[in-house]
């Protein structure tokens, strides 16, 4: 029995927040699901979540905009390196052709047989919109943004990371997290996460025994995590203990992320997963269910500071 039913979100940090809105609302179509502040620590920045319009698990990607503190970090190996969000079948050339006319370089590309659009956030951090020929969900369509059904992105794909060791991060995804090895080339490896629905969604393992290190911290221009759905606490709490019983000990407590609740495990071969579960409500605990995304919100437990917060944030155009 597997733990895991697909992805819940992709996490990076980037640089600056109304650059980072754009990209991905103006030129990727996506839609703000919720505009809330880093919940660790104490240096006031955005947390920015982008996806399905409802919020859909496996549609999500969030943001850390770093520019206003100035942290930043060094992309390198053992580290996640590319963020992958799925587009139908034959839809490439249309990205390429809108991102280069938007000033964003995009070509078009192959790995593992699947055709792809490789192109990079304003930050830096590569991306790429792969065609997948078994997705079913429905596109993301954004009408006022100019990105309709046959083209919009249909949610996470998944996520390649360098690691100098592909064979611990083998044992990692197959025996720690459940997932099936799909490829195993010169390209590197592939492995489907489960999922009801098929295996709609992939972890790409590069090797890249050279380089420098990657930075694992939260700093801008680097990736920060890749968080799997457990869909209930019960499997998130089994999935951590069974980790933990392979040896993988480096697996943080429960973190209460407003939500949904997560745990952090780092995997041998750098990049850091997260295994969450969405609380009832979800996004819709603070503001209504048709209108997520649309003000910006706080975890009740920085309520007392939202004018000291609000007076740190980069100002932006939302």
């Amino acid at each position: 029995m597997s733990f895991i039913s697909g992805y819940h979100h992709l996490t990076l940090s980037t640089d600056g927040a109304q650059e980072d809105y754009d990209f991905y609302t103006k030129t990727l179509g996506l839609h703000s699901i919720k505009r809330t502040v880093l919940f660790d620590g104490t240096i006031p920045v955005y947390h920015l979540y982008y996806g399905a319009k409802n919020g859909d698990a496996s549609t999500i990607v969030t943001t850390f905009p770093f520019k206003k503190p100035g942290i930043y970090g060094k992309r390198g190996t053992n580290q996640s390196k590319i963020i992958q969000l799925a587009i139908p079948l034959g839809s490439a050339d249309f990205w390429v052709d809108r991102l280069n006319e938007r000033g964003i370089p995009a070509t078009k590309t192959s790995r593992f047989g699947i055709t792809r659009v490789a192109l990079a956030h304003p930050c830096g951090i590569d991306h790429e919109l792969v065609e997948n020929p078994v997705d079913p969900r429905p596109p993301i369509t954004s009408e006022v943004h100019g990105v309709g059904a046959d083209h919009g992105i249909r949610g996470i794909y998944g996520a390649a990371v360098a690691v100098f060791d592909r064979t611990s991060m083998d044992d990692f995804l197959t025996v720690g997290m459940g997932m099936k090895k799909e490829a195993d080339s010169d390209e590197g490896l592939m492995f489907s996460v489960p999922n009801d629905g098929g295996p709609s969604s992939m972890v790409e393992v590069l090797h890249q025994p050279t380089g420098p290190q990657g930075t694992w911290t939260l700093s801008g221009g680097t990736i920060h995590h890749l968080a799997l759905d457990t869909g209930s606490e019960e499997h998130q709490l089994k999935l951590k203990a069974h980790l933990e019983g392979l040896g993988f000990t480096d697996v943080s407590d429960q973190k209460d992320r407003n939500y949904f609740k997560s745990c952090y495990v780092r995997s041998p071969g750098g990049a850091l997963f997260e295994i969450a579960w969405s609380v009832e409500g979800c996004w819709a605990k603070d503001e209504p269910a048709d209108a997520i995304g649309s003000t910006l919100v706080f975890p009740p437990w920085f309520e007392d500071r939202r004018e000291e917060m609000i007076a740190g944030l980069e100002q932006t155009n939302f």
